[in-house]
């Protein structure tokens, strides 16, 4: 048996148990779409954190989680009559063909940012009234901000060098730093806000998902500042009980490990 008939295999035995847990179990039986979307965004973080550690195995493991989700939500589908398991796969697959005209067409492209574009202009052509369309509103801000500067660049509507982006960045700091001195709390805000959308647009420029970065930097962190209260323990003091100076050694130390 080749790998893919083995995998043709796996995919079966997995359908064949939602539909026995679908039939049998009380907790299976009972859910819902609206009862599974929660727990499909909490797999998803999951996936998203095994990536991030590059733990390969938990990538696996994370991705049968959210496997066993689409199917669910297919099985469910099923049950209504609206769609199956086969909808979704073909649906996507004449998505993929439909979007691919350099591959299953004539058409030919240059590198990476053609087939983007392409692939933007094909949306408006099947209906879209805005390339903004696709982005969910339920999405994080800075996630969120990442994939409309994305969209419309494919578009056509973006910069042209890194460094336009970067002076950007500075004009939108010099307008944060005069309404903070002006202490205008509204604008303040709103000026803050630019600031994070110009440097997530830098980010793109830079070849860097800033979700990825932020992260990173949020688990280096949170690993130093529990070196610092093992530290303390170690001393036997409270963090309040500290200096700044004092946990500042001990930061110091932690950037060295």
């Amino acid at each position: 048996m080749n790998s893919r008939d083995l995998q043709l295999k796996a995919f079966d035995r997995l359908l064949t148990i939602m539909d026995e847990l679908r039939e049998k179990c009380p907790w299976d039986r009972k859910q819902t779409m609206e009862t599974l979307r929660h727990l499909t965004i909490e797999e998803t973080y999951e996936l998203g954190e095994a990536i991030l550690e590059n733990d390969l195995e938990e990538v696996k493991n994370e991705l049968g989680d959210l496997l066993l989700h689409l199917v669910f939500y297919a099985k469910i589908g099923s049950e209504t009559q609206d769609f199956d398991i086969a909808d979704v796969c073909n649906s996507i697959c004449e998505k993929l063909i439909s979007r691919h005209p350099h591959v299953y067409g004539d058409v030919e492209v240059a590198d990476e940012e053609e087939v983007k574009q392409n692939w933007e202009n094909l949306k408006l052509r099947e209906g879209r009234e805005s390339v903004l369309e696709g982005v969910p509103k339920s999405l994080p801000a800075l996630v969120k901000a990442n994939r409309i500067q994305d969209k419309v660049a494919g578009v056509g509507f973006d910069w042209e060098e890194p460094q336009q982006v970067f002076d950007k960045v500075k004009e939108e700091l010099e307008e944060l730093q005069q309404e903070v001195s002006a202490d205008n709390k509204d604008k303040i805000e709103a000026e803050f806000g630019d600031v994070l959308f110009s440097m997530i647009n830098y980010a793109r420029f830079l070849k860097v998902d800033p979700e990825n970065a932020l992260e990173r930097t949020n688990k280096k962190f949170i690993k130093r500042f529990k070196y610092i209260e093992s530290k303390a323990k170690e001393v036997d003091k409270s963090l309040k009980e500290m200096t700044l100076a004092e946990m500042d050694v001990f930061w110091e130390e932690a950037k060295k490990i």
